[in-house]
């Protein structure tokens, strides 16, 4: 039994749960390809612009040649287990990398050598430092005219406020990248054509500059974590290269340094070197320690974590992340937030499209139970055991709305099934209905999250929908704080209905929602009454005001109040605060809020002007100029069309990328 446990406690050591994120275009799916060859989990390499990539295998994504989904794929590297999760880098499918680093415990972030830290390459670093997770960068694409791998690890400095540590350096000979330079174990390693092929690996010889002061940086980032390195370094002894991979270890998952790697993974060159880097600096999942108070103990009671809901022609598959005990198949386990029991018919491991069928998950594993009916961010408990409850996905509020129509009749009677199962699947999409026409609203991240929703209700459950031009999702606040003193009182032959509240209601902190503040004293309300007060008050502001957009960034308090000694009741309080508040709004100077959006724009110089006054027609407010990028932001309203708009100023040769930064007040008279 020992024996065993050992074992399993040695296999979570050589587990490596990991995720490729990137911005857009920065090669994320190529390594990911890479990989998979690298270690011999495919004997093909697919390519993404020919749509055979193997973890981009929905039709949409080979049409389009984006990665709208996260895959999921096992592989091993040098008798480690890799469990990796290729994720999209559009800012429209921000849920797919929020969900895959919230399971994960290390990233590789990819950087585009040419272009740099870009815009979602800060999002997603964002991300990972919310979630903390450890993670190294490869810098990709250095064999194109541009690449730059210095100015590249200066960005991760300054605009990512990381301490970044070339680890791998780029070797050219000419223009031409023939190979890397490994400073830790100062090692050359060169490849021979542009297909794959294995790297010719000769001593380093420290002759050039560059290579010795990156050799010192690593030096002085191993001496601040192992005080033999320190005596090694000062008594001028040689190093063995095991003693730096275990310091930089150290430094890596505690965040004091990121290791930057070097390398093209189109022609690969660098991808054994950034695989050895994997398995040596991320984080095995006993590394990252307790989640949830569990820890990655095989022997210790299940819980494990529901973190993507997907639908295909089997049914629907659950991504799940065992974080203690053993996950397997007959098992019955406790859905703690759904408060009931399931039995676990299927077990499988991905491989982006494909399945293998497994008897169990083990701790710190990912896989997918197929035919179950859990929802997004459930956790999975042993029956036998103390319930636990593991913090749930945060879901980004959408921007943008569109009107949906079926088509047929067939259509509309499988519309609500399909838009209920796109919502469960995606927790970023929201369904809504317009108060004024009763038209339902399908609600996303941007005119590409939406378009693509369509196009898979289509493709995936065979309905038909028209479209309306996209809307914006504006939200509703008010201006001025202001008292109300409001009595409901009801009588209809039977026991009446008797409530009196006294509020106060007034704008908040912009990003703080609806806040809700009890100042009653001496007992004038009783408990389970001021609770009715708060669910009714947040019901009136999810309704909304000023065309049914709902209210956010208002703080009400319930300053005093009296009840009925026969005829009050929670029922009579929840009407009274929701009457209340629709009251009060309406002498608080109620305004609209639009979504203002982050927006770079990247071209020739030669366009800036054009670029910069079109931003003025569009009430956008530009921030910043550097070489061939322009940083602003502007109003949703103002974006629609910008694609075409920007081509024509540029001849084609324009690209821009928006993110949601914040909502601020919308111009008056505004049309919604």
């Amino acid at each position: 039994m020992t024996r065993q446990r050992d074992h399993q406690i040695d296999q979570i050591d050589r587990t490596r749960n990991l995720g490729i994120i990137a911005h857009v275009d920065a090669g994320k799916t190529t390594l990911t390809e890479r990989v998979l060859f690298h270690t011999g989990r495919i004997h093909a390499i697919g390519e993404v612009h020919e749509g055979t990539a193997h973890t981009d295998d929905h039709p949409i994504e080979q049409r389009k040649g984006i990665t709208i989904l996260a895959a999921a794929v096992t592989c091993a590297w040098k008798d480690h287990r890799l469990h990796l999760i290729d994720t999209p880098g559009h800012v429209d499918f921000t849920i797919e990398v929020e969900r895959s680093l919230r399971v994960l415990d290390g990233a590789v972030v990819v950087l585009d050598g040419v272009a740099g830290v870009e815009p979602q390459t800060e999002t997603v670093w964002r991300q990972a430092d919310r979630h903390r997770v450890p993670r190294l960068v490869f810098v990709n694409k250095l064999d194109r005219v541009g690449a730059d791998f210095a100015r590249a690890v200066r960005e991760v400095a300054t605009r990512l406020g990381a301490n970044p540590l070339p680890i791998t350096l780029p070797i050219f000979e000419g223009d031409r990248l023939v190979g890397v330079a490994d400073v830790v174990g100062l090692r050359r390693l060169a490849w021979h054509g542009d297909g794959p092929s294995a790297p010719v690996v000769t001593p380093l010889a420290l002759t050039d500059a560059h290579l010795g002061a990156a050799r010192e940086r690593v030096l002085e980032a191993c001496a601040d974590e192992d005080p033999a390195v320190l005596e090694a370094v000062i008594a001028n002894r040689a190093i063995d290269p095991a003693t730096l991979w275990r310091a930089l270890r150290a430094a890596t998952i505690a965040g004091r340094v990121v290791p930057v790697l070097a390398g093209s993974a189109y022609h690969h060159r660098g991808v054994e070197p950034m695989l050895d880097a994997v398995v040596a600096l991320l984080p095995s999942p006993r590394d990252r320690g307790e989640v949830g108070g569990q820890r990655p103990d095989p022997g210790a009671p299940l819980v494990a974590l529901a973190f993507k809901v997907v639908f295909d022609e089997f049914g629907q598959q659950t991504f799940v992340r065992v974080y203690s005990g053993t996950l397997s198949r007959g098992q019955t386990v406790h859905a703690t937030r759904a408060g009931k029991k399931l039995r676990v018919q299927r077990l499988v491991k991905l491989m982006a499209g494909e399945r293998e069928h497994v008897d169990q998950l083990e701790a710190g594993e990912i896989g997918a139970i197929v035919g179950a009916p859990i929802g997004n961010g459930e956790t999975l408990c042993a029956c036998d055991a103390p319930a636990v409850t593991l913090e749930s996905i945060h879901a980004p509020d959408p921007v943008v709305r569109v009107a949906l129509e079926a088509r047929s009749s067939t259509d509309r009677e499988r519309l609500g099934v399909a838009l209920g199962r796109m919502t469960l699947a995606d927790p970023s999409l929201r369904l809504e209905t317009d108060v004024e026409t009763g038209q339902t609203l399908l609600a996303g991240m941007g005119q590409l999250h939406l378009e693509i929703a369509v196009e898979r209700l289509a493709l995936e459950h065979g309905v038909a929908v028209t479209t309306g031009r996209p809307l914006v999702a504006y939200r509703s606040t008010l201006r001025r704080a202001v008292r109300r003193d409001y009595r409901h009182v009801k009588q209809s032959g039977g026991p009446g209905q008797w409530a009196h509240v006294v509020i106060e209601v007034g704008p908040g902190a912009r990003g703080s929602g609806i806040v809700f503040v009890d100042r009653i004293s001496g007992g004038a309300i009783p408990r389970e009454y001021v609770r009715a007060v708060e669910a009714g008050v947040r019901a009136a502001a999810a309704t909304g005001l000023l065309g049914g957009h709902p209210v956010v960034d208002v703080v009400i308090a319930l300053v005093d109040g009296g009840t009925h000694v026969n005829d009050s009741s929670e029922l009579a309080f929840h009407v009274a605060g929701s009457l209340a508040f629709r009251a009060a709004a309406v002498d608080a100077e109620p305004c609209l809020l639009e979504p203002i959006m982050s927006l770079e724009v990247t071209s020739p110089e030669v366009h800036t002007g054009a670029i910069v006054g079109d931003l003025a027609r569009r009430r956008g407010q530009v921030l910043g100029l550097e070489l061939r990028v322009v940083h602003a932001e502007v109003p949703l309203a103002e974006t629609f069309g910008y694609a075409g708009a920007l081509g024509a100023m540029t001849h084609g040769r324009g690209r821009f990328t928006l993110e949601p930064a914040r909502y601020e007040p919308a111009p008056p008279r505004r049309s919604v």
